[in-house]
């Protein structure tokens, strides 16, 4: 994921030196860089959409493996996705960003008008030692930063449903069960 990392840095710079320049006070200077920065967005917006189309004219073809390529490419998923290019829906690009998290989660659901996506953490074979729930929360706001920015809100739910059942074990053999599970009524004589 450095590609991403390296399009957050140059985000952070942009922002930084944008700061910079409201700072100054110069206000017709802050309205040209913001002009300056809204216009190449424009511009690298209409050579990413420009090559989308060139390469998803022919579906199935040469040139869809290398769209399949540049859409694996978190630093172009990314691009794609900030300009509103990226072919897949936002459940896609979720399901995307949580594959690579070092402790595997279940998406529980995602609801679109708040931005929260609710996760629980999966059952896996492992030792059980995934994380904190904070570093796992966080690992996965970082991986959907990029592609799936719509996702405002992470919750991890409690993992109850995977938790094993406490099984009973008996000293003796099993009792023969009367009518509705009980165990029969003893007589004494």
């Amino acid at each position: 994921m450095s590609g991403a990392l390296d399009a957050e840095r140059a985000g952070r710079r942009v922002e930084e030196i944008l700061d910079r320049l409201a700072a100054s006070g110069d206000r017709t200077a802050c309205e040209a860089a913001d002009e300056l920065v809204r216009v190449l967005m424009e511009f690298y917006g209409a050579g990413l959409a420009r090559t989308v189309e060139l390469l998803g004219r022919e579906p199935g073809g040469p040139a869809a493996g290398a769209l399949d390529a540049l859409l694996a490419d978190d630093l172009v998923a990314s691009l794609l996705v900030l300009h509103g290019l990226h072919p897949h829906d936002a459940a896609t690009r979720i399901a995307r960003a949580l594959e690579g998290l070092p402790q595997p989660v279940e998406n529980t659901g995602f609801d679109p008008a708040t931005g929260e996506l609710r996760l629980r953490p999966a059952a896996s074979g492992g030792c059980g030692c995934g994380g904190s729930r904070d570093a796992v929360e966080e690992s996965a706001r970082d991986a959907l930063a990029c592609l799936a920015p719509e996702v405002t809100k992470v919750v991890l739910e409690d993992d109850t449903a995977g938790e094993p059942v406490l099984l009973q074990i008996g000293a003796g053999p099993p009792e023969t069960t009367g009518a509705g599970g009980r165990p029969p009524a003893r007589t004494t004589r």
